[in-house]
């Protein structure tokens, strides 16, 4: 069975939503009109280890247990862990950078890229967006523009070794090019919406896209 999760951490999440609005009033973290091109995104620091952040809850998910539901303007199904093995997976390695400042480099996972995955799920060409939902009732909104990027993928291995329950195993989403909010832990549903609708720190003041070289991390009020 899956394990009982705790609460969210209210004061962790009042914290961080207090923050991004002080610094989007102060014109901080809301956007660059140029993109760096350097490797490290302008006020990120390179972390040795890969740090571990959420809601203060880590769901405990057995992959007998786990399910994806893939619902709204696509070929609607549920996923289970054996199912979602059968897809075509790759190995990559890729770069994440994390919306508190820290990026790792060089990261080596594994699982099921997106543009994969599409042929199976087969959206509408009315889909706009896409919503991830979490085990810890997480959400985070991406662009259809943004999933097509090549390295964006459902994965289940770091460093070739399944994916920690800290880290988001059994499963969670990979969308490096973005701040690692995007990239939601534990996925349990994925909706192809026809609009657009913030997740859950979108409407908490951060920035409703979040590319770290224009570093956009806090929306403005």
């Amino acid at each position: 069975m899956i394990a009982a999760m705790a609460e969210p951490n209210e004061k962790l999440i009042q914290g961080k939503q207090q923050l991004a609005q002080s610094r989007a009033a102060q014109g901080m973290g809301t956007g660059r009109d140029q993109a760096s091109r350097d490797r490290l995104p302008p006020g990120q620091r390179l972390s040795s280890g890969w740090p571990v952040l959420d809601l203060g809850m880590k769901p405990d998910i057995p992959t007998n247990l786990w399910q994806l539901k893939v619902f709204g303007a696509c070929q609607a199904r549920t996923l289970s862990w054996d199912d979602f093995l059968k897809l075509p997976q790759t190995k990559f390695t890729t770069d994440f950078h994390c919306v508190t400042s820290w990026s790792i480099y060089d990261a080596q996972i594994e699982g099921v890229l997106w543009q994969d995955f599409l042929k199976l799920a087969s959206p509408g060409p009315e889909a706009t967006h896409v919503m991830f939902s979490s085990y810890d009732g997480y959400t985070t909104n991406v662009s259809m523009e943004d999933m097509a990027m090549p390295d964006v993928a459902i994965i289940h291995s770091f460093g070739g070794a399944p994916l920690e329950r800290e880290h988001g195993g059994p499963v969670r989403t990979w969308v490096p090019h973005l701040y690692a909010w995007k990239s939601a832990k534990w996925v349990r549903g994925i909706e192809f919406m026809t609009k657009d609708k913030r997740g859950f720190w979108e409407v908490r003041g951060y920035h409703n896209r979040g590319d770290p070289w224009k570093e956009e991390r806090f929306s403005r009020p």
